[in-house]
This record gives structure tokens, C-alpha cells and sequence, in this order.
């Protein structure tokens, strides 16, 4: 019997290029939410699709001498492509240029000027091409666009508007009275006090300067604003109808459960989305879960860097479940993940070759070599049974309840922890001494038969997180997966049943060493792609870009030397790391934010000029390199008790120092 339905979406990848193993984590995301919704029973609609209209989209096509939607097809399609490379079961991949979508979007867009929500106008500001959006003067960052750091250019024409304002009274009461409408609780922050309380500005829902867009059919020379477009996605394609004769899917499904989107967009997701559906009488969706993003070596993947991870090029190496195990498992719940080609190696080697596969391989091996393959249970039990028992019929509630939370890093780590028990029932059993002494052919039988129980369900868990290697594992053990509801009880495995002959190595160690020229030779051929796509777009500097992508971030940087301090100087200092609990701006200044910085078991407030460069809301969560014995000092009256370490470039921008890999709160620094 279904638990009830279940409707998951992504935000629709826009069409300027292949996605990157960053783009690609959120359908991978999605998709493992999407799957254990089913595993528990219920009813689950998984919708992405691609974004594929705007401005930057026109230029591309015209840079590249074809139709904008000879270009997008060739997107669209690679973009499906590698969704279904990993594995990903969503119910409906959407285009925003499908002509029901299409005719939709016209029809709500008419629908809101005819209620008056929409209104004629000219506008005159500043414009950001890559991010289709418009800002004030007031609001950029050092004279570029807030979201993206790019130049904007100066924009004027004429405009259709939406009046935003009238709705956000009630959309502010609505995430007042609901605090699991956006999350995490550092996204809702930051809505509140950087957009919705400062009071909304109405926004520009149509252009006229270019042409690659849903026209608005009463007036032909517009087109329909990209973000009205893109996100009406999510009501159209299920067959929402503006004239009110809406499709049972749409009736069934509607509000979303989930819209699972990455933090840069949440603007969009909380304020302009929301708002829209007001307008149109429809209920808001349920949550929005802003996830933050996975970065190459501490930065944002982008081809102008050279640092771009695919994951085809990561399918091709590790394994498609391997890679989708690295995305879920690397990315925390709020802060951004880090990915390097290293990295991927040692957890490889160290959780799904050591942990999983081995644990698998030595079991399958083990039985037959003792009994032939076939696993029986004796009933002559040991001591350390009952706790191996307890931890894997426990597993399944403290997953489900970590998936409720969206917390999947988590979740899988539950997981993991039953294969982790095993390994330790198999030391703690010792079945190779057991097998010295046909006396205990019994218990040795026993310890093998929970094993294989417990592995069982352990697969049966994990199959929501790496589908394919679930099934190989059931598979060895001559078995299937589980259903939820039997997971909480042990010994369904048939007695008596055999386990395959020869176990598959489900996942061989890696060796870095011969890893990494694989890596180069990526690399090398997407360096070739760059350049060829550059001369296509009539780059001038095609031959070079590339490389000078490669070698822009390693400019230096040369300061005029302090004296020489002695080794006993140095370490008076005490640095360690700390973690940023809390932070708000000090009333009194415009450079500072106050920090509350757990270190170790203690808390300490930090005072640091660097407001221009973090809002408060980015900063909660941070690991940070802290100098914990600096002379406490009071800073615009607040009092400081240490030192956040910032590294600062040659025009003055400071970023914090932070630790390379994770560390715990209080580790030395040295």
C-alpha cells in the first residue's frame, strides 16, 4: 500500500554546455532521495529536464553559425545522455522548448496581465547575460554581478513587469509560519534579510532585445523573461492548464514535496517562484533545498579555469556506482564538497574496495571453501551475535530518518556502518580458526549464515545509492534485495541456499600512480576541445586560452619581508581549527562580522574585517584556521578573543584559510 505520493524535481539544466560532475551531482541527488522515497513505499514523480531559452543561448548559436535550436538539441541531448549514464530513474525529462510547455508559459503569461499582476513598461539598469538577470547599481559586487562576479552591461528597452511587492508581505508570513519551506536554514537567512525585507523591486518578465524565447502572444516583438519560463517547468510539464482544465497528474502531484535545486538559484526558487504561484492561486510547494556545490580543489569547475571534472571521464575510470557514490558521499548538507582526482582514488580504495568489496569477496570465498557454498544457519550462536543483530535491523530506521532530514551523506554512512560491523564480526569470530577444529563446524556455519543475512540486508540499503552494485552483491549471495518492511528482522535468508562459485571483484584497488596519466590524458584532450570550441566562437586567443586558464590562478604575488623570528617565537603561536557556529555584522561598523567560533570544546568570539568579501550567512559552518592566543581587543566596542587566518590577493581581496580536507574543530595547526 502506497505511503502517499512523492513529487521530486530538479532545477532544468541550462543548455550552454556539457554539465560538469558539479551539475551532474544534483540529479544524482535527486535521484537517490527519488529512490528510497520508493523503497519506502511511496508513490514518487522525479522530473528534470533542460533549460533551453534566454540571451546567452541566442549568441552562442549565432557565435557557431546555426539555428539557436539546432543548438540546444545537441545539448538537450547530451545532457540526457549523461543522466542516463548514471543510472538516474526520473519519471519525465522536460525541454522548456516543448511546444505543450510553450503554449502554457503563453497562456499563464496572459493569464497574470489580465489580473493585473503584470503591467507594461520600460526598463532602464544593468544586465547580466550569462545569469538573465537585471540589477541596480546599488546592488552589485564591486561593479559586476552579484551571483556570477561577471561584467554586466547597461540594458534599456521596453518591458513587461511583475508587481512583486504585492505579494511579499504574504510570502514572508508564509516562511515565518513554515520553517521547513527552505533549507538549509542559512538559504532562509539569507532570503529574509538580503531580499524579502529590504523591500522587492518589481521584476522585468519580458525582452525585447532578442528573439530565442517563448513570444508573448499578444504582443510578438516580446519574449517571456527566461526565469518565468524555466520555472513554470514544474507545473506545465505535469500538465497544469491556465484555462483550469489541469490533468489528473497535475492534481495528483501538485504542490511539490521537493524542489532540489543549487544554492545559487534559491533567489529564484523562494522569492520569484513562490510569488508566481500566488499569483496563479496555486499552493506553494512544499520545500527547497538549496544544496551547496561541489568544488574542483577548493573552486567552482568552470572551462575558463581548466579544471573541469565530467562524469563520463570519472564513469570511465572508477565505475558509474563509484562515481555516484564519491558525489553523495563528498558533498556535506550545507557546506561545499571538494573533488580531486586524488581523492576519488583513496575513498575508492578506502570504503568501496576495502570496506564493501572485500567484506563481500571474503564472505562468498569463505563459504566456499568451508561448506561448498552453501550457507545454513545451526543455530549455535556466540556473544558477539546479538550486537552484529542489533546494529543491522537497526540500520534501516536511522537511514530513513537521515533521509527525511536530506541529510543522504549521512544516510549512506549508516550504511556503510553495517558492512563496517561485519568486517568486525569477522575479526571478532575468527571463522579461519574456527575451521581448525571440526568441533565448531556449527558455529563457524552460523557465523557464515550472518554474514550473509546481514550483507543482505546491507545491499538492500545501499541500493538506493548504487543501484547497480546492490544487485551484484545480491547476485554473489544467490539472492534478492529486500523489501523496507523486512529489513527490521533477521534470518529471511533461505537456509541452505548456495552463494556463487567464484566471487566477483566488485571493485579492485586502485593505484594512483597509474590513474593520474589517465587523468592528464583527459585533461589534455579537453584542453584541445577548449580551444576548438573558442576558434569556433571566434576567440581570437583560442590557441592560448586555454593555457592561459591554466596558468591564471597561479600568478604570484611577492610582499615586502618582516624580519626573521627564531623557532621559539613561532611557537607561542597557537593556531587550530576551528568551526563558525554563528556570525552577524557588527551594528557599528561596515567592515566587520562577529563570529562565534567553536574550537575544541570551547567557543570564542571573533571579531574580523572582512565583511565585504562574506555575508553572515556564509560564513556559518565554516572550518577556518584560527589564532587562538592573540590578546583579546575590542573592535567598534565588541570584544574579539582571536584571529581568523585570510590569505589577500594584489587588489585586496581577502579569502579565508581553510583546512584542505576535513578536519575536527581543535585540531593543531603546525
Amino acid at each position: 500500500m502506497s505511503k502517499g505520493k512523492f513529487y521530486i524535481t530538479t532545477a532544468i539544466a541550462y543548455t550552454s554546455g556539457k554539465p560538469h560532475i558539479g551539475n551532474t551531482y544534483e540529479i544524482v541527488l535527486a535521484d537517490a532521495i527519488a529512490r528510497y522515497k520508493r523503497f519506502e513505499g511511496y508513490d514518487v514523480y522525479l522530473q528534470t529536464g533542460t533549460d533551453e531559452h534566454g540571451q546567452k543561448i541566442q549568441e552562442k548559436a549565432e557565435k557557431v553559425g546555426i539555428t539557436p535550436k539546432e543548438y540546444v538539441d545537441g545539448v538537450a541531448k547530451e545532457i540526457k545522455r549523461i543522466w542516463d549514464l548514471m543510472n538516474t530513474s526520473y519519471d519525465n525529462f522536460v525541454r522548456t522548448t516543448d511546444a505543450d510547455h510553450e503554449k502554457q508559459v503563453q497562456k499563464i503569461f496572459k493569464k497574470l496581465y489580465d489580473k493585473g499582476d503584470i503591467y507594461k513598461g520600460a526598463y532602464e539598469g544593468l544586465y547580466c547575460t550569462p545569469c538573465e538577470s537585471f540589477w541596480t547599481e546599488s546592488q552589485l559586487v564591486d561593479g559586476k554581478c552579484p551571483d556570477c562576479g561577471r561584467e554586466v552591461q547597461p540594458a534599456k528597452e521596453e518591458a513587461y513587469f511583475f508587481k512583486m511587492s504585492k505579494y511579499a508581505d504574504r510570502l514572508i508570513e508564509h516562511i515565518n509560519t513554515h520553517p521547513e519551506f527552505i533549507r538549509p536554514v542559512s538559504r532562509k537567512n539569507e532570503m529574509m534579510n538580503n531580499f524579502l525585507l529590504p523591500g522587492l523591486q518589481d521584476l522585468c518578465v519580458s525582452r525585447t532585445s532578442f528573439s530565442w524565447g517563448i513570444p508573448v502572444d499578444f504582443d510578438s516583438k516580446h519574449v517571456v523573461y527566461v526565469w518565468l519560463d524555466a520555472l513554470t517547468n514544474y507545473i506545465t510539464k505535469i500538465g497544469y492548464d491556465a484555462d483550469g482544465n489541469s490533468s489528473e497528474l497535475f492534481n495528483k502531484n501538485w504542490p511539490a514535496d521537493l524542489h532540489l535545486i543549487g544554492k545559487d538559484i534559491v533567489r529564484f526558487h523562494t522569492i520569484y517562484w513562490p510569488i508566481f504561484l500566488m499569483a496563479l492561486d496555486l499552493p506553494l510547494p512544499k520545500q527547497v533545498f538549496g544544496h551547496p556545490w561541489l568544488l574542483q580543489g577548493g573552486d567552482k569547475m568552470s572551462k575558463s579555469k581548466g579544471n573541469v571534472i565530467y562524469a563520463d571521464d570519472m564513469a570511465e575510470l572508477f565505475g558509474v556506482d563509484a562515481t555516484r557514490y564519491f558525489v553523495l558521499h563528498e558533498m556535506p548538507f550545507e557546506n561545499d564538497g571538494i573533488i580531486t582526482w586524488e581523492l576519488v582514488v583513496e575513498r575508492f580504495n578506502s570504503d568501496l574496495a576495502n570496506i564493501l568489496g572485500n567484506l563481500v569477496n571474503r564472505t562468498v570465498s569463505m563459504s566456499n571453501k568451508y561448506f561448498g557454498g552453501t550457507v545454513k544457519s545451526t543455530g549455535v550462536t556466540g556473544e558477539v551475535d546479538a550486537d552484529l543483530k542489533a546494529v543491522v535491523t537497526g540500520a534501516r530506521d536511522k537511514v530513513t530518518a537521515k533521509m527525511a532530514e536530506l541529510r543522504v551523506v549521512d544516510a549512506i554512512t549508516e550504511v556503510f556502518n553495517v558492512f563496517r560491523r561485519c568486517n568486525k564480526y569477522i575479526d571478532e569470530t575468527t571463522p579461519w580458526i574456527l575451521a581448525k577444529d571440526e568441533a565448531k563446524a556449527d558455529r563457524l556455519g552460523e557465523v557464515l549464515y550472518n554474514l550473509v543475512e546481514s550483507i543482505t540486508i546491507g545491499a538492500s540499503l545501499l541500493a538506493s545509492f548504487l543501484p547497480e552494485t546492490a544487485e551484484k552483491i545480491v547476485g554473489q549471495l544467490n539472492t534478492g534485495l529486500r523489501g523496507y518492511d523486512e529489513l527490521d528482522r533477521f534470518g529471511l535468508y533461505e537456509s541452505g541456499k548456495k552463494v556463487v562459485e567464484k566471487p566477483e571483484i566488485l571493485f579492485a584497488r586502485l593505484d594512483l600512480k597509474e590513474v593520474l596519466p589517465k587523468v592528464e590524458e583527459i585533461q589534455e584532450t579537453q584542453r584541445k576541445e577548449f580551444e576548438a570550441e573558442q576558434r569556433a566562437l571566434g576567440n581570437p586567443d583560442a590557441e592560448t586560452s586555454g593555457k592561459a586558464a591554466e596558468t591564471s590562478d597561479e600568478t604570484v604575488i611577492d610582499i615586502e619581508p618582516k624580519g626573521e623570528i627564531a623557532y621559539d617565537d613561532f611557537m607561542k603561536m597557537q593556531f587550530q581549527v576551528g568551526e563558525i557556529l554563528s556570525c552577524e555584522a557588527v551594528e557599528k561598523s561596515k567592515k566587520l562580522l562577529c563570529s562565534q567560533v567553536k574550537i575544541g570544546s570551547q567557543v570564542k568570539q571573533i571579531v574580523s574585517g572582512i565583511r565585504k568579501y562574506y555575508t553572515p550567512e556564509e560564513m556559518v559552518g565554516k572550518k577556518v584556521m584560527v589564532l587562538v592566543n592573540l590578546k583579546p581587543a575590542k573592535l567598534a566596542g565588541v570584544l574579539s578573543e582571536g584571529m581568523l587566518l585570510c590569505a589577500e590577493d594584489a587588489e585586496g581581496n581577502l579569502a579565508l584559510v581553510a583546512p584542505e580536507r576535513p578536519m575536527p574543530s581543535g585540531a593543531e595547526i603546525c
